[in-house]
């Protein structure tokens, strides 16, 4: 039976307030983990004791009731930096983006400087890996591909950049390597939280003022930049979500709350 991830497309809501409701999501799961194995401790040390008395029975496994989700969101345009990342990436300082009114985040996911802004399918996957795969490289492999199949659906043949994480098009072609989605994620206890940016209609303008994942002398471009026209957000959602269906074999199931 496949498994079942709640989505919600959460529209336009600024960053913070997403970011603080997928950590509600993230630490609601953790408790349930740490609930779980506390049960799982005293149901071994009962059936312990009977065991001594009745061999034959064995210890029974509490599974953890926990809840994947996805969410789609568009932020107001902001800048974000991952845990390690570099500012020598942000080409203009904090005050003159405010100034521009761009946001600007520290936050704890991997990655470096990226940006989020309308008109881009933001993606915040909260999954509880134990239940798929607990490898976060294939983790991440899977989310690349859900856009890959993506883009495919619009002919156009994208792919992987080895050794940088995200999406490209002609990454094998020196000059004309183009990023199409930036991905970059957080796990604890094997629960993800944050997730990919794809460039749809996006301004590709405010990416003039970084250094885009760090990663110098490379592009970054958009499906509306590739396809030669603007694309309707809401069928570009709609494949999205039969791709993530498809590559995590998954059903999705919407959700209000």
């Amino acid at each position: 039976m496949k498994q079942s991830v709640s989505f919600r497309d959460l529209g336009s809501m600024d960053y913070k307030t997403a970011w603080d409701y997928q950590e509600s999501l993230l630490q609601t799961n953790l408790r349930v983990k740490l609930e779980a194995r506390g049960q799982k401790s005293n149901v071994g040390s009962r059936m312990s004791e009977v065991e001594s008395r009745e061999p034959q029975r064995k210890t029974t496994e509490v599974e953890p009731a926990t809840r994947n989700y996805l969410l789609f969101v568009e932020h107001p345009p902001v800048f974000t930096i991952g845990k390690n990342g570099n500012m020598s990436n942000v080409l203009m300082s904090e005050e003159r983006l405010q100034e521009r009114g761009i946001g600007f985040f520290r936050t704890n996911r991997g990655g470096d400087i990226t940006f989020y802004g309308p008109q881009q399918i933001v993606g915040y996957p909260i999954l509880d890996l134990e239940k798929f795969d607990t490898d976060i490289g294939h983790y991440l492999r899977n989310l690349e591909q859900l856009i890959i199949l993506t883009l495919g659906d619009y002919g156009i043949a994208a792919g992987r950049s080895p050794g940088e994480t995200g999406v490209w098009i002609d990454a094998g072609i020196k000059g004309k390597e183009r990023k199409v989605c930036a991905i970059g994620v957080r796990c604890s206890r094997w629960i993800t939280m944050h997730g990919f940016a794809f460039n749809v209609n996006t301004d590709l303008n405010y990416f003039n003022l970084i250094i885009p994942c760090g990663i110098q002398n490379k592009q970054v471009t958009s499906l509306k930049k590739e396809l030669g026209y603007n694309v309707d957000m809401e069928e570009v959602k709609r494949r999205v979500k039969n791709n993530f269906e498809k590559v995590f074999d998954v059903s999705l199931v919407d959700f209000g709350g």
